[in-house]
């Protein structure tokens, strides 16, 4: 992204603080693994989204007052023996160019810094980020010094910035939608390699490192989230990730994976059968998801309801599998649908958003599973679903996703 991208979406939020707010955004450090080894760091994705940097332990400060803003990022000193170890450390030019951002600190001088900035009076509000996806999470940089700031001015009003950030990243704009547009091509690069790579016999770990390799070719070291790669009956485990398995001749495959590119994710999941052609079974339900998928994108567009994109999806997969005698009842889907249809996708694959009402620039995923362990088949069909000014489009729609797709590219005849 440009740095007008970042520097875009810092200004918006500022424009929501109320003067006498200081805002702080940390990048986040790598967790211990073990002993001496460390978990591989993965900065937060709001200070990304606000910065374009993905370097350990930065701040990002704004002070806002008389509706003016002065940022600045705190950064990690010159340090010639812990470079020699990890690498070169982000500089002030670097800084620059990525973000935008003109004024640099060295992270050590931060506590006294924001000690000083709360002592003059001129400010009564810290703005944090305080998202939590489980009250048990281990608290973050954002927590500790929230604690730290009410015990040092306990006059100071604390309030969570992750709420504007959400309602910020609902809506993509043309360059994060072009830059899920280069994911999906990276995406189904990696899924086709999987389509041709199976056959019976073979393992999970071998298609999952099908799908790894031919990422790597595109220069995304790592997927965007945690691949799901089942065979059989591994299918009905909704997030699985042991990747033990060995397909059997009549086994479905299914893979639920996804690239990145600028930082910018998406999600797709397909099911194909490991001989490359569907049985009979396997075609009827097959069917069943393809089109409640096809249905879905020709009925999303602007003005529905969120909830309701589950809800329609659910109704009509629940008609098609009564066409097949599997339930009466649309109570009984229950036992065939196992998880919602519809998640937003961006700079997170569950993406962090405010969205009740579908609009357009909004990305999601029309995910349509089935799992019929009676019939020991199990698989989803998911896509990524961009809002347009009347309709939408599928973004993921040139992976293969017909039956006659899917095994044209598995008997090599596609690619």
């Amino acid at each position: 992204m440009d740095k007008s991208f970042h520097q875009g979406n810092r200004q918006k939020f500022y424009d929501s603080l109320e003067n006498g707010t200081i805002a702080l955004f940390f990048s986040g450090h790598a967790f211990r693994k073990t002993a001496d080894e460390f978990f591989p760091f993965y900065a937060n994705r709001n200070f990304v989204y606000l910065t374009g940097i993905e370097k350990e332990n930065f701040v990002l400060m704004a002070e806002k007052q008389n509706d003016q803003v002065h940022e600045l990022l705190f950064i990690l000193p010159p340090d010639a023996h812990a470079e020699r170890w990890t690498g070169s450390r982000m500089k002030a030019d670097e800084v620059l160019e990525r973000s935008g951002i003109t004024e640099t600190r060295y992270i050590d001088t931060f506590p006294a810094y924001l000690h000083m900035q709360l002592r003059t009076n001129h400010f009564d509000t810290v703005a944090l980020d305080l998202y939590r996806c489980e009250e048990t999470d281990e608290d973050t940089e954002p927590f500790i010094w929230a604690d730290r700031i009410r015990k040092d001015k306990p006059s100071i009003n604390i309030i969570d910035s992750s709420l504007q950030l959400r309602k910020q990243r609902t809506i993509k704009q043309p360059c994060e939608i072009a830059a899920i547009r280069e994911a999906a091509k990276i995406t189904r690069a990696g899924i086709v390699a999987m389509m041709k790579a199976a056959k019976p016999g073979i393992w999970e770990y071998q298609l999952k490192a099908e799908f790894d390799y031919a990422l790597a070719q595109h220069g995304d070291l790592a997927p965007a989230f945690p691949s799901i790669v089942s065979a059989g009956d591994n299918n009905f485990c909704i997030h699985y990730y042991d990747y033990t398995g060995q397909a059997k001749d009549g086994d479905m495959i299914l893979n639920d994976v996804g690239a990145k590119y600028d930082n910018l994710f998406n999600d797709v999941s397909r099911g194909y059968p490991v001989n490359g052609k569907f049985s009979e079974r396997q075609k009827q339900l097959y069917m069943c998801a393809y089109n409640t998928s096809q249905h879905m994108f020709s009925i999303i567009k602007p003005g529905m309801k969120m909830r309701d994109v589950d809800r329609l999806a659910r109704e009509f997969n629940f008609e098609q599998l009564k066409a097949l005698g599997l339930c009466d009842k649309l109570e009984e889907v229950g036992k065939y649908i196992w998880h919602g249809g519809a998640h937003h996708v961006g700079y997170d694959t569950h993406d962090l958003v405010e969205a009740e009402i579908v609009e357009p620039g909004m990305v999601f995923c029309v995910d349509i599973g089935i799992y019929c362990e009676e019939w020991g088949i199990g698989f989803r069909l998911e896509d990524n679903c961009l809002v347009t000014e009347d309709g939408c489009e599928n973004l993921t729609g040139a992976i293969p996703r017909t039956i006659e797709d899917i095994e044209a590219v598995m008997a090599g005849k596609m690619d």
